[in-house]
């Protein structure tokens, strides 16, 4: 089955039977090649209903885990998006495919230098990578339309909701009792407003702001 075949069953199959509507969403996981994003040796696996490891100790989310947290941070076209924990880049390669700006941060510096290869192998434009703690965010690039934390964290690290737009949103998995929910909050004139979505499973986030 060609990879255009496997995206086209992966959101009939994964996606729609599960509630995902945002047809930005839906449009960017049929147009990204998600087998550009794993391990040669896993590629078999690239489209199935689970997060495949990408080594380091770290995954690409499942694809319906990748959707959703998209559809709820809500991404328009324009918008300047920062995901913490960029992984392997597939979820910068959607948001580029969403026609948002995307600014990515990753711990680990083999998983970053793979990044610009995995965009190039996808078709995808090139899109600003930096290694270091994802924690503290890109200030110099300040503020953001958009934050996604890709890694799940004990709170929303404080710098991140500093370089959150205002009228912006940031979408996290965080830790709670002995599981993780996703977690939004949106940047208003009195503070910022917090909502609570489903329960997740992430990776956790490295640096200053991890479990302890």
């Amino acid at each position: 089955m060609t990879g255009n075949l496997r995206r086209r069953q992966m959101v009939r199959e994964q996606l729609l039977p599960r509630g995902l509507r945002s047809r930005r969403v839906l449009g960017a996981m049929l147009r990204v090649e998600r087998e550009a994003f794993v391990p040669e040796a896993a590629r078999g696996a690239a489209y199935e209903d689970h997060p495949v490891s990408i080594g380091e100790g770290q995954t690409i989310s499942q694809p319906y885990m990748a959707a959703v947290m998209l559809q709820i941070l809500d991404v328009h076209r324009g918008m300047k998006v920062l995901e913490v924990g960029a992984g392997s880049g597939y979820v910068l390669a959607l948001l580029s495919a969403m026609g948002a700006r995307p600014w990515g941060v990753e711990w680990h510096h083999r998983l970053a230098e793979r990044i610009v290869t995995n965009l190039a192998s996808a078709g995808v434009r090139p899109t600003p990578v930096r290694v270091g703690d994802g924690g503290l965010g890109w200030p110099e690039e300040a503020p953001f339309d958009r934050i996604l934390i890709s890694a799940a964290c004990p709170a929303i690290p404080p710098p991140l909701l500093e370089q959150l737009a205002l009228g912006g949103r940031l979408v996290a998995p965080v830790d709670q009792d002995f599981s993780q929910v996703v977690l939004r909050m949106t940047r208003t004139d009195h503070g910022f407003r917090e909502e609570t979505y489903d329960r997740c499973v992430f990776v956790p986030l490295q640096g200053r702001f991890a479990r302890r």
